[in-house]
Parts: structure tokens; C-alpha cells; sequence
């Protein structure tokens, strides 16, 4: 299962959307690469989720609280960076007025989804 949502017309509620912008084999055989801009509109949250590899990310604008289960939250804001572990659940949530966008790029074993959520 994906977090993989977007919205289905411009009457419905804006949601968390992730658009892949590139998927490539990685140098090390059964894993590959991909990169993804999260949009996260203003009061939206991503969903309690996790990866199968690290994610390196960068938060291109906006403001995001990144909630843990098992670590202190983190505040991010425009410019700054973030990596997040193999299989650790986190959730983010857009904390300014502008809808948030975040560039992510994975290192992911090929044979996993991308995202698994957590209800």
C-alpha cells in the first residue's frame, strides 16, 4: 500500500499528493533510486507511514512538523534538509499557511512498495 493520493477534482478536499519525478536502478543490484515531490497543502498531514530505505529529503517551501513514533518531532522549514531511516514511521504535517513541497529521493529495495501506511 502507498501514500500515493491526489486530488480527483477541484471540488474535492485538497489532499497529500506524491508525484514521482524519476525512478532509476541503483549501482547496487535489487535496489533503485527513486525521487518524488510531496505537496502538502495548508492543515494536511501526510499519514503515518514508512519506507523500505532511507529518505533523503528537502523541504523546497513551506513549513512541515515531521511526528515520530519513537523520536523527538522535528520542525522544518523552507532550506532545510531532512533524512529519515529505513522503516521508521513518521508522519508529516503542514504547519505554515502555504502548501508545503518537499523534494525526496529514496534508495529503496526494489521488490518493497515505496510507502507502507500505518492507520
Amino acid at each position: 500500500m502507498t501514500t500515493e493520493r491526489a486530488t480527483a477534482a477541484s471540488n474535492t478536499p485538497a489532499s497529500f499528493k506524491r508525484t514521482e519525478l524519476q525512478r532509476l536502478p541503483s549501482p547496487v543490484p535489487g535496489w533503485e533510486i527513486v525521487q518524488s515531490l510531496a505537496e502538502i497543502p495548508e492543515g494536511i498531514a501526510s499519514g503515518r507511514h514508512s519506507h523500505p530505505g532511507p529518505e533523503v529529503g528537502y523541504i523546497v517551501q513551506g513549513d512541515v512538523v515531521m511526528e515520530f513514533d519513537d523520536r523527538p518531532t522535528l520542525a522544518l522549514h523552507a532550506g532545510d534538509p531532512f533524512l529519515i531511516p529505513p522503516g521508521i514511521i513518521h508522519n508529516a504535517r503542514n504547519a505554515g499557511t502555504v502548501t508545503t513541497k518537499m523534494l525526496s529521493t529514496y534508495v529503496v529495495d526494489d521488490t518493497q512498495p515505496l510507502a507502507t501506511v500505518y492507520g
